[in-house]
């Protein structure tokens, strides 16, 4: 029984080996971690798919708000919005001084703190959604990447063979035409007279 084991382990090590010598041209066992998935998924002819990371929504409400923030924050809609914001409250505060409604006459103090704050908040939090958009990028990029580390030697295989059918369709041709050489040689034979 302890025999049999070691003959099934290798038995199915044997695609694994055949494929990486084949393709990559290099032992199974110096394969890096990427190359040895991509040749068990061509061993096993399974289909790459989506790693549960990124087909699964797993952000935290903070992560949720500070992409709501990053998303808002960075549109022309709130561009437009705040610069009316900024011109009422400026306007309020220059023509309201005359009638004694003004609550932050020129300079404009409060609305440089209220700027600055809105700064201090915002910036963190944008920056916050942008490592986070950048690290589910590198996510993606990396299952790109083994798709595409699978998709060459693939492409190559089929190349392989699409020669391979060219150079059996050429000799077939190349039988035909001497078939046809012999044939048409045996017909002049008998066509011309014998002297």
């Amino acid at each position: 029984m302890a025999r049999v084991a070691p003959k099934a382990a290798r038995a199915q090590e044997e695609p694994h080996e055949r494929l990486s010598r084949e393709l990559l041209a290099c032992a199974y066992s110096e394969l890096t971690p990427v190359q040895r998935s991509v040749i068990d998924l061509i061993a096993t002819e399974a289909p790459t798919g989506l790693s549960p990371e990124l087909k699964v929504d797993a952000r935290s409400l903070g992560q949720r708000l500070a992409d709501r923030v990053a998303a808002v924050g960075g549109s022309w809609g709130f561009i437009i919005g705040f610069g009316l914001a900024l011109a009422t409250w400026m306007a309020w505060n220059v023509w309201g001084r005359r009638a004694g409604v003004a609550f932050d006459p020129y300079p404009f103090i409060f609305l440089n703190l209220m700027l600055s704050m809105l700064a201090a908040i915002q910036a963190p939090v944008i920056m916050m959604s942008q490592n986070r958009a950048a690290a589910r990028d590198r996510e993606n990029a990396e299952h790109d990447y083994v798709v595409n580390l699978r998709a060459e030697p693939e492409i190559m295989h089929l190349h392989d063979k699409l020669d391979a059918l060219r150079d059996q369709q050429v000799v077939e041709l190349l039988k035909r035409q001497n078939e046809a050489i012999r044939l048409l040689k045996a017909q002049v034979e008998q066509l011309t007279p014998r002297r």
